[in-house]
């Protein structure tokens, strides 16, 4: 099916083509694919029909959002049914279209044929490379200015970015930390085996990495250390005297060989590279805290600032991470693991990301999955509070500036409890009631008395946190049961007594008696019943009965 009219959206409005030469055939030739770049050869190929240009840049952006989610707008359907409703009826109307969604949706709307070929792509790509010249009133460069300014209207309007709660930042940070944990272990290695050849000792008296590039930048030259400094090296290791006069002595009494000037400015320098680094981590570990607290602090409440922003990391966001369900939370990192259990037929992971969570370090060898599973289970109902109603519930009480971690400490008290019922059997608390008291802390407590119909507008919804059984077929079932019992009319609203339970003995006396009675029943037939000389004399008195007759 040949296109007759092709649809141009650009950033300057609509225009409508007729296509007058077109064929499927010889489209793919190079001769043909060639003369789409000459001007003279393609302008005989389609004529403008119409051109509606935007009014305003915001009328370009909301038709730009709506071409691009394949939703038919009514300045585009007006336009449509004004220009092709008055062609003939003989000849049907096949519209080409870029988007094969938005075509569906036209037809859908309009009731016309649409085209997504290629052929009817390439006349696309003349239109659109033609089309300062084919759209009448247009400049040059007012095509190319205006979809500059769509291009960055279009792409500020799909950032979709809120300033109170930006888990793009806990991503961002978290992957720096991770990386300058690296980098920071490593450069540590590097300054002690390069600081070692002049002070090798220092090794074995500072473990510390940050203390010992500290000491390092401070000391220098080994031979320089004296009396004098002791009471700054003291401060540099945490007050400690007789660390810092074990330093000395080792200093003095040291096996290292001597360095020259130029090679102890590079280690020095170097030393002052690692402290820097050292401590830009600490600010960014206090950093980190404080968003975590900030955009996801029942999360931050029940795992801790670092598991907490790798799960949001991995996830991709707080809300992606509200959309997983327990089981996926459970093995967030350890996919590589599960498909590789899943090719060979393994023992699939019982956990990923989790795995640095405490509880599951405190927790036994025998319940570690156990632990996973249920702590996976409160994280995914922390990251949905954190996401959904956290910030509402939070916000009408505390301020955005204060949120509440309430939530997270009720579920990290769940899981404590959990590895106390592993180890000693208490029963653990129910999550209804957690997360009751936790409202009641709040000042929202849920009146459970009210109706489902009745709904307050200034409070949250909630739903009645004990579901209540349908009772329903209960009804039924004791209205059938009090009918079969009740033959004589007796009153239904006594309540019948309760069975008492019997010992083995008393069960075994009671079958005895019904079986007892069973064959006192029977003996009680049989003699009612007629005996066999009875049979036989009737049926000798009917026949001499009959044969007299």
């Amino acid at each position: 099916m040949t296109a007759t009219h092709v649809l141009f959206e650009s950033a300057s409005g609509y225009a409508i083509f007729e296509a007058k030469l077109s064929e499927d055939i010889g489209s793919k030739s190079r001769s043909v694919q060639e003369s789409f770049k000459d001007l003279a050869k393609f302008g005989k190929m389609v004529t403008l029909m119409s051109f509606a240009p935007f009014k305003t840049a915001a009328q370009a952006l909301e038709n730009a959002n709506d071409v691009s989610e394949g939703i038919v707008n009514d300045y585009l359907k007006n336009i449509l049914e004004l220009n092709l409703s008055k062609t003939n009826k003989k000849s049907t109307v096949t519209l080409a279209v870029s988007d094969p969604i938005l075509g569906k949706s036209i037809k859908d709307a309009l009731g016309f044929n649409i085209d997504a070929s290629e052929n009817s792509q390439s006349l696309i790509r003349g239109i659109r490379l033609h089309a300062s010249k084919l759209l009448k009133g247009l400049q040059t460069d007012d095509l190319t200015k205006a979809q500059l300014g769509l291009g960055h209207s279009y792409s500020r309007s799909k950032l979709k970015f809120n300033v109170n709660r930006v888990d793009n930042m806990i991503i961002q940070a978290i992957a720096l930390l991770d990386q300058l944990d690296k980098d920071v272990n490593l450069f540590s290695m590097r300054i002690r085996e390069w600081y070692g050849y002049h002070f090798p000792e220092l090794i074995r008296l500072v473990p510390d990495n940050h203390q010992y590039a500290r000491v390092a930048q401070f000391i220098g030259d080994k031979e320089s250390l004296n009396e004098d400094k002791l009471p700054d090296l003291a401060e540099i290791l945490d007050n400690d005297t007789t660390l810092a006069q074990n330093v000395l002595d080792a200093a003095r009494g040291s096996m290292g060989s001597a360095l020259s000037e130029i090679d102890m400015l590079n280690i020095s320098s170097f030393a002052t590279r690692v402290v820097s680094l050292s401590e830009y981590r600490k600010s960014l570990v206090s950093y980190l805290s404080e968003k975590m607290n900030s955009v996801a602090p029942s999360l931050t409440a029940l795992l801790g600032e670092r598991v907490g922003a790798r799960l949001i990391s991995h996830a991709g966001s707080l809300t992606n991470l509200s959309k997983y369900p327990a089981s996926t939370v459970q093995i967030l990192g350890a996919e590589k693991a599960l498909f590789r259990a899943l090719k060979t037929k393994g023992n699939t992971p019982k956990y990923g990301l989790l795995y640095h969570s405490t509880f599951i370090g405190r927790a036994g060898p025998k319940h570690k999955g156990r632990i996973s599973r249920f702590l996976a289970n409160k994280c995914s109902i922390a990251s949905r509070i954190d996401c959904y109603s956290g910030m509402y519930l939070v916000v009408a009480h505390y301020g955005a500036e204060n949120p509440s971690p309430k939530f997270g400490e009720a579920l990290r008290n769940q899981v404590e409890e959990r590895l106390n019922f592993f180890e000693t059997g208490a029963p653990p608390s129910k999550n209804a009631d957690a997360i009751r008291k936790v409202l009641e802390e709040l000042n929202m407590d849920v009146d459970e008395d009210e109706d489902d119909d009745e709904m307050d507008v200034d409070k949250p919804a909630f739903t009645k946190l004990p579901a209540e059984p349908p009772k329903e077929k209960k009804e039924k079932k004791k209205k059938r049961k009090s009918e079969a019992m009740d033959v004589d009319g007796e009153d239904d609203e006594e309540p019948s007594p309760k069975k008492a339970k019997l010992s083995k003995e008393e069960k075994k006396a009671l079958k005895k008696a019904k079986k007892e009675k069973a064959k006192a029943e029977a003996a009680a037939d049989e003699e009612a019943k007629p005996s066999k000389k009875e049979k036989k004399e009737k049926k000798e008195k009917k026949e001499k009965k009959k044969s007299k007759e």
